[in-house]
């Protein structure tokens, strides 16, 4: 793949609650990781990889290798925000993923950007495995 994807993003709305704050009430930086999570969890859901039954029933899981985020916004207790998922790159053992957090919805305010690098390994042996090939095939463009 080796290039930016031109396809929509998915997205995963969610809501900013005051356990998501910190003592100013804005969200406090690691819990937009987690937000980034959510919605990686969900696109993988929404491509049909449910990611216990991988780890139980096929003995492969994905890890995340990389992670990078860029806080341009805050977003405040009770905020409606939506986070994003899109594929970028695909290797033989690894996939990137450009992730981003906007207020409200994808025409809304970027609170953050960011990207996360995840690689697919054996769960018994910890070793990269090779991605299979039609894993990603709704992401591509």
């Amino acid at each position: 793949m080796n290039k930016q994807s031109t396809a929509k993003p998915f997205t995963w709305p969610l809501r900013v609650y005051y356990e998501d704050t910190d003592a100013q009430g804005l969200v406090y930086y690691a819990n937009y990781f987690k937000f980034m999570e959510r919605a990686r969890t969900e696109w993988l859901r929404s491509l049909g990889v449910e990611q216990d039954v991988l780890l139980y029933e096929q003995r492969r899981l994905f890890v995340v290798i990389k992670t990078s985020c860029e806080f341009l916004v805050p977003a405040k207790f009770n905020d409606e925000i939506v986070a994003t998922a899109a594929l970028s790159d695909l290797s033989r053992a690894t996939f990137a993923m450009e992730q981003n957090i906007f207020r409200n919805n994808l025409d809304g305010e970027l609170l953050c950007r960011g990207t996360t690098k995840a690689a697919f390994l054996n769960a018994d042996t910890l070793r990269p495995i090779r991605v299979p090939a039609d894993l990603f095939e709704d992401s591509k463009s």
